[in-house]
């Protein structure tokens, strides 16, 4: 039975919610519906980076101390009404939708903790968009000794069974941290790459109160350094097999200092991309072609690297697919709740390191 679900992504870039439907079984998906977005503010992405730095002392997934009540009331507000905007532009009533997929805000990803940590009250906002709302994605498969991460693989597998063409395909997403998913046949590996935006968007906004380097414009006119970007491929991460994810900030501590805001930025989009190189020699075949969806897609001087660094691999954004470039992890948990309800699995062994496939997410009714 097809299943009308709306999705919403709130990821670790702290740009703001973004809102997809689509009409899909949890197996494949039978049509792309609109997507919508609504921005945080200074203030709020001021409250959630505050909640970031607060989040690395939690022990208890549950613990919301200090300004984490706070920024979890803004977090389900925040996407209440970006609900409430889209249904209004596109003209559709709550009971279109069976099923709201939410993500939540990650405020603290360390499964070798068995902990992961996202805010959100997943009970209010069912009771004030009037829809049954999935929530809590992550918590089954690090309470099993899983990663947590990704999870968007299975619907990169959906959208990946609809092309006409060879394996091994990569789709790469590229938020605020880089992950991968390797789909050949049935062989599906995932994986998180290092650093995606967040490094960047940090760099750009200490230094020039930009929240992002747009189009890439401001790397394109710097000279990386190459020696600072050999230093940080040494963190052990790296010489991890997949499955393995990361943290937003697991990378903060390397700031680059001394440097023009263009040679920055051109020094941490190519750490991006190297990150993404490393991971070439651990799959089992090296892909065909490349996928590239997220905000990354979006910055030029990243994507001409990327064909540089993977050539002769073709590389190309998803929307040159007709794939949603800005909306496919929101559009990823529509189809994970819609799973999550028929009790498929939302991640395997080979995607997040979990012992035997595992479902996930619990529901929150109005």
């Amino acid at each position: 039975m097809m299943l009308t679900a709306l999705g919403l992504m709130s990821g670790t870039s702290l740009d703001g919610v973004d809102v997809a439907m689509i009409e899909t079984d949890g197996k494949r998906v039978k049509a792309f519906g609109p997507s919508g977005y609504r921005p945080y503010s200074d203030l709020e992405r001021r409250l959630l980076l505050q909640a970031l730095t607060e989040a690395a002392h939690l022990q208890a997934r549950e613990a919301r101390p200090g300004i984490l009540r706070e920024a979890e009331r803004v977090v389900t507000a925040a996407h209440a009404e970006a609900i409430a905007s889209f249904k209004a532009q596109n003209r559709i009533s709550s009971e279109d939708i069976d099923i709201v997929g939410f993500h939540g805000q990650t405020v603290l990803h360390r499964p070798a903790d068995k902990l992961t940590v996202q805010i959100g009250d997943a009970a209010a906002l069912a009771k004030a968009i009037h829809i049954p709302v999935m929530h809590d994605f992550r918590a089954a498969d690090v309470a099993a000794g899983g990663q947590g991460a990704p999870l968007v693989p299975v619907y990169h597998r959906a959208l990946a069974q609809s092309l006409d063409r060879e394996g091994p395909i990569v789709v790469l997403n590229i938020g605020g941290v880089a992950n991968i998913t390797y789909i050949d046949g049935d062989t599906l590996i995932a994986c998180d790459t290092g650093p995606g935006n967040a490094l960047l968007d940090d760099f750009m906004h200490r230094t020039t109160g930009q929240r992002f380097d747009c189009d890439g414009r401001m790397a394109a006119q710097g000279t990386a350094d190459t020696a600072w970007i050999s230093e940080a491929l040494k963190d052990p991460f790296f010489n991890l097999p997949p499955p393995k994810s990361l943290d937003r900030n697991d990378f903060a501590k390397r700031i680059l200092r001394d440097v023009s805001p263009a040679d920055g930025a051109a020094t941490l989009t190519a750490f991006t991309v190297a990150a993404v190189a490393r991971i070439v020699p651990q799959l089992p075949k090296r892909p065909r072609s490349w996928i590239v969806a997220g905000g990354g897609a979006r910055n030029l001087t990243m994507m001409r690297m990327m064909r540089e660094r993977l050539h002769p691999t073709t590389v190309e954004s998803a929307d040159a697919l007709g794939w949603s470039t800005d909306a496919i992890e929101a559009q990823a948990f529509g189809f994970l709740a819609a799973r999550g309800l028929k009790g498929l699995p939302l991640s395997y062994p080979a995607t997040t390191g979990v012992p035997l496939p595992m479902t996930g997410g619990l529901v929150a009714r109005p």
